[in-house]
């Protein structure tokens, strides 16, 4: 017998710990393949919700924020880099180039949810892989709307959604919803809203954790 896990994804897109924090759970969700059954959501977090529509060199954008020289930068980077090529995601050796407002992924990721999982995962990972594997501007709706169709979604309807304020307020909302439930870091990954599990992990932790909370009685009802 399987066990039902409903599992939300808050992240942003602009995330690189996101990326590879979503690999290693898709990792951890194969090796569980049989075991459970996992409903995953993905849900909204803004890291830079004031970024304006041009945007910022992701060097000054990081010196600003965290107070780190170009050569810790670059460090970090191959580091991340190397995670990500460990689960198998490519990040772009070059680097992200800017750090662009990522609202409207957001609110296209709210619709393609309501398309169903696999495809607001696609979108997802569309989105993700253009801004870390190509340093593509995810707030420019041409490469938004290049995602959408890549991922086989109706580009019309998203065109649509871009040219107005659709989505704005579902997403807003459920921005609001996880601040007030104590996130201020992602990615953060919750387990049928009961259980936290924090940061981009490797899959042998998201596949004990998983594990462990199937196992629970409350997922066979009792």
């Amino acid at each position: 017998m399987t066990a039902p896990l409903k599992i939300d994804f808050v992240s942003d897109v602009a995330c690189p710990w996101c990326a590879v924090g979503l690999a290693s759970l898709e990792r951890a969700l194969q090796r569980l393949d049989g075991q459970v059954q996992a409903e995953l959501h993905f849900q909204p977090f803004e890291l830079n919700p004031q970024m304006g529509p041009e945007g910022q060199d992701v060097a000054e954008h990081l010196a600003h924020k965290y107070g780190s020289t170009p050569e810790q930068q670059a460090a970090n980077w191959e580091a991340l880099r190397g995670r990500a090529q460990a689960v198998g995601v490519e990040f772009r050796k070059e680097g992200r180039g800017r750090v662009w407002n990522t609202f409207d992924a957001h609110r296209l990721l709210h619709w393609a949810g309501q398309q169903g999982p696999a495809a607001q995962l696609a979108l997802k990972k569309a989105l993700l892989r253009a801004y870390f594997g190509e340093g593509a501007n995810v707030s420019d709706p041409q490469v938004l709307l290049q995602a959408v169709q890549a991922c086989g979604l109706d580009g019309e309807a998203a065109r649509a959604i871009l040219a107005g304020d659709a989505h704005a307020a579902e997403v807003r909302a459920q921005e609001r919803f996880y601040t007030s439930q104590g996130i201020h870091a992602v990615p953060s990954v919750i387990v049928n809203d009961r259980h936290l599990i924090q940061g981009g992990q490797p899959a042998e932790v998201f596949e004990q954790a998983l594990r462990q909370i199937a196992a629970e009685p409350a997922q066979a009802g009792a």
